[in-house]
């Protein structure tokens, strides 16, 4: 397995290969190569598995006029080689590469299809002056293409093309410039899916389709072209239905078990990627099978199979009880290594896990998938699974409906009989939604989710599959529907962690066998994946063959979401998520909000692309800071230092200077004593003063004051909640749509904040200051609403991104009398600051404030409330994590 990179149209460039194959080293750590030839470059780097010591790449003909780019591996290469030997071509290594160069040699494309294994190629032919690219029958190994600005020496032709294993590459040959494709977001979005098509989530950034081949000429001019007529071909043996039988399950046993011995040729160790479905456990059974007979391939493997497996303990998608079923019987020859993946190292990885993928997904469940290849590379080099079984053999719940249509169509008793054996399975698939209908939760539908501008300039698209014919379905959803995005987690899950990964049931002749039986091997009597069922009879115990209640190979998102809920709510509050033309945030909140309370149908599959999407376009669009700039933010700040992108001195309109000094604390908590806790950090503050600077000394003569945030008030007299925790009535719900929500401060614009109102005042008065608001913004009169609702309903606020856990989730009142709290802060710091400060200090300060507002709620200190106010004009304690809730304010002298 390895990473290719290259151009086709530009001039000898040396440089950009090497930036393209640097994003690529974890493809390929084994070595790495690059050829540059007229207006072709072609970069590789090496994973080595085959003639580990020989077979570098780029690899040229004896006579020098092809050379190879090749990530992949061909499992009949021996084959083919005595065919190409028979015709006079000699090897020089005994890596599958060359058999794939020569093949090309002999045959031009038409070699692509003879290759039974995987691959994303390119081939430079320097006569003809033309790079042609392929990629595998089922797209198991990726190639993208992208066409930019060039051509011929004179800047005619058909543009210059840059093509690689990954889209990084392409994204830093500096040639590309970046921008989403919107209608595959909306698609994505709208009806979850990706990859059903050439496309990708960068606009101008293809991929080379499953049996496709592109030729390039050096003047840019392309053609792309399949190479094979697979598709057709199983269309075509779909009509052949030979009857399913006691012989067809023999051979296909033999088959497949060929498929997996094939996928063992490796001169580095082999393991097996167990998931506990039936798919991987008849792989680690076959394998097992192969070790006890001695079989020579199993040599990779050696006698203890290592086998890993994600296990989630207590959670409802934990499999771990097949899992040990499937390493009791493969005892002796087995090391099972159990990986137990949790929400808070989901959270870790998140953004890597993102910017691994490339693309969004459609579930987090790839995640499970990438733990394991973590640590399935620390003792492997290659691991099979059994990614493709689903699509061939129907292991979806959905495929049971297409075959019912199918049935019906040749009458209702076949159907009917069907239908009675599937009862169970189907019933799977409605329960939720059964559920959720009963107890009258709210269907709410993915555009009320988007941006209304949005939504309407996609309002043409959309997306059918096959539903009454069960072949067709299956074939389309191997190279369109399903597997497609599949094999695209795979790759890059396994590579990130420098890994092959090998899917035997994707062998080219197996799928075609399958597919020339009657489909009855497929689905009977309520049984999918009938033949592998047949034919591990035997190998694996019934607790597996005869499992019904499919999980997959994924993880507990429901949960984990439930668990992270205050991370995916920050997100969604996030200024740059309010700024997508994608979202509508005030839906999306509205919906979050409903899906913790339980009050709507909305799944958690569809927050996860609203969150992987807004974290993609974080990862691939957004500017970046600086690593030294990151450093900056996460190193705590000092007492005397002031908050990033603030400063400690303001002078006011007055003529008056003051310096403020943030402070840093921990978080408060509602069990905490607030002003012992407050005081400590104030004695921090002043015995570290004569240490801090002259400068220091000098500004901290005058008169201060002490600002401390309404916030940690409020959460120390229990006044602030999880919103989860709020119980949101109707009136709050609707009420709250008619409030502008900003990053700053969600105010009343949440129905959980709209609800604490309610109580604090009651519904008649936020009724009759609502009608008052709304006369007062016809008449040009802002703010009318909070001086008619009284108290300080103005200063309720909701969760915002920018406050760390737990204000990020809470919703908050006003603190409860913070003239009196005020007073008796000041009363105790009085009695415990150093004699000096005793007699200069004015007061304490109970401050709401924000980037763009502040509002003083309570003080014992002399004077108007604007004068303090004024002093908090810029927001000094910051809007950000800085955790700086309180200022110690000097006037200067």
């Amino acid at each position: 397995m390895c990473g290719i990179a290259g151009y086709v149209g530009f001039d000898a460039d040396e440089a950009l290969l090497r930036r393209m194959n640097e994003c690529q080293r974890h493809r390929g750590p084994d070595g790495e190569g690059t050829l540059v030839h007229g207006r072709g470059g072609l970069a590789h780097r090496r994973l080595s598995i085959i003639d580990v010591a020989h077979g570098q790449q780029p690899m040229s003909t004896a006579d020098g006029r092809f050379t190879i780019a090749y990530n992949g591996e061909v499992y009949n290469y021996l084959d083919l080689r005595g065919r190409l030997e028979d015709l006079g071509h000699r090897f020089r290594t005994d890596s599958d590469t060359e058999v794939v160069l020569e093949a090309f040699a002999a045959w031009g494309s038409e070699a692509f299809d003879r290759f039974n294994g995987m691959f994303g190629l390119a081939i430079w032919d320097r006569e003809r002056r033309a790079m042609t690219l392929a990629r595998d029958h089922f797209g198991i190994k990726p190639l993208y293409v992208c066409r930019c600005a060039g051509g011929g020496p004179d800047g005619t032709g058909g543009g210059a093309w840059l093509f690689a294993s990954e889209i990084k590459p392409i994204l830093q040959s500096g040639h590309y410039e970046k921008a989403p494709n919107e209608r595959t977001i909306y698609r994505y979005l709208r009806y979850r899916i990706h990859e059903d098509g050439p496309e990708t989530f960068f606009d101008g950034i293809e991929r080379l389709e499953p049996g496709e081949t592109m030729t390039i000429g050096e003047d840019g001019h392309a053609e792309r072209r399949m190479f094979t007529r697979l598709r057709e071909e199983l269309l075509e043996l779909a009509r052949v239905q030979r009857p399913y039988d006691e012989d067809a399950t023999a051979e296909y046993r033999e088959r497949l078990t060929e498929a997996v011995r094939l996928r063992l040729q490796s001169e580095v160790p082999v393991g097996t990627s167990l998931s506990g479905g039936l798919d991987s456990s008849a792989v680690a059974v076959i394998i097992n099978r192969l070790i006890n007979s001695g079989d020579k391939t199993t040599e990779s493997v050696g006698q203890q199979q290592n086998t890993f497996s994600a296990v989630f303990p207590n959670s409802i998608n934990d499999e771990e009880r097949y899992v040990d079923d499937v390493l009791e019987i493969c005892r002796g020859h087995v090391d099972g290594h159990k990986i137990k993946p949790t929400a808070s190292e989901f959270k870790a990885d998140l953004r890597d896990f993102v910017r691994t993928q490339e693309e969004p997904l459609i579930s987090s469940g790839p995640y499970a998938q990438y733990q394991v290849m973590r640590e399935a590379g620390k003792h492997v080099t290659v691991l099979l699974d059994g990614q493709g079984a689903d699509e061939m053999m129907a292991g979806y719940v959905p495929y049971y409906f297409v075959y019912l249509r199918q049935l019906k169509a040749k009458g209702a008793g076949k159907a009917a009989a069907e239908l009675s054996r599937s009862l169970d399975v189907l019933y799977r698939l409605g329960r939720f939604k059964l559920k959720a209908r009963l107890r009258g939760r709210r269907d709410i539908p993915t555009t009320q989710l988007l941006g209304s501008d949005f939504v309407a300039a996609h309002q043409q698209e959309r997306y059918s599959v096959e539903g009454a014919n069960l072949k067709k379905r299956l074939v389309e959803d191997l190279f369109v529907g399903s597997l497609p995005s599949l094999l695209r987690y795979e790759d890059k899950n396994t590579m990130r962690f420098s890994l092959e990964g090998r899917v035997p049931f994707l062998d080219k002749e197996v799928v075609k066998f399958i597919f020339s039986l009657s489909d009855e091997a497929i689905i009977k009597d309520g049984w999918n994946k009938r033949i592998l069922r047949d034919a591990t009879d035997g190998l694996l115990p019934d607790s597996i063959r005869k499992r019904r209640n499919k999980i997959g190979f994924t993880t507990p998102q429901g949960e984990w979401f439930m668990t992270l809920k205050n991370h995916f709510y920050g997100i969604f509050l996030s200024e740059s998520f309010a700024g997508r033309p994608y979202f509508n945030q005030t839906e999306v909140l509205h919906a979050f909000e409903g899906w913790i309370k339980g009050t709507n149908d909305v799944d958690s599959m569809t927050f996860w692309r609203l969150v992987n999407l807004e974290l993609w376009l974080q990862e691939y669009f957004d500017e970046q800071l600086a690593d030294d700039a990151v450093t900056a933010q996460t190193q705590p700040k000092t007492d005397y230092e002031p908050n990033a992108r603030k400063s400690l001195d303001l002078q006011l309109d007055s003529g008056e200077m003051v310096r403020r000094y943030p402070l840093r604390t921990e978080l408060y908590a509602r069990e905490d004593d607030l002003d012992e806790k407050t005081l400590g950090y104030i004695e921090r503050f002043f015995a570290g003063l004569s240490e801090a600077g002259t400068d220091h000394e000098v500004a901290t003569k005058g008169r201060w004051y002490f600002f401390i945030s309404e916030k940690i008030v409020a959460i120390t007299q229990g006044r602030s909640y999880f919103v989860w925790d709020i119980k949101v009535s109707r009136p709050a719900r609707v009420l709250s749509r008619y409030v502008t929500r900003t990053p700053a401060g969600i105010g009343l614009g949440s129905p959980f904040t709209m609800q604490l109102a309610i109580q604090e005042a009651g519904l008649p008065r936020v009724l009759y200051a609502s009608a008052g608001g709304a006369v007062g913004k016809l008449v040009g009169r802002r703010g009318l609403f909070y001086d008619l609702v009284g108290g300080d309903i103005r200063a309720i606020d909701g969760p915002t991104e920018y406050s760390v856990y737990p204000a990020n989730v809470s919703a908050k009142l006003a603190p409860k009398d913070p003239d009196a709290v005020a007073a008796r802060l000041s009363a105790a710091i009085r009695a415990r600051v150093p004699a000096p400060y005793h007699d200069s200090f004015g007061g304490t300060i109970v401050m709401d404030a924000n980037d763009i507002g502040r509002n003083v709620l309570g003080k014992d200190a002399p004077g108007p409330k604007e004068r303090y106010e004024a002093m908090f004009a810029d927001n000094p304690l910051g809007q950000g994590s800085e955790q700086t809730p309180m200022a110690v304010v000097f006037g200067q002298p």
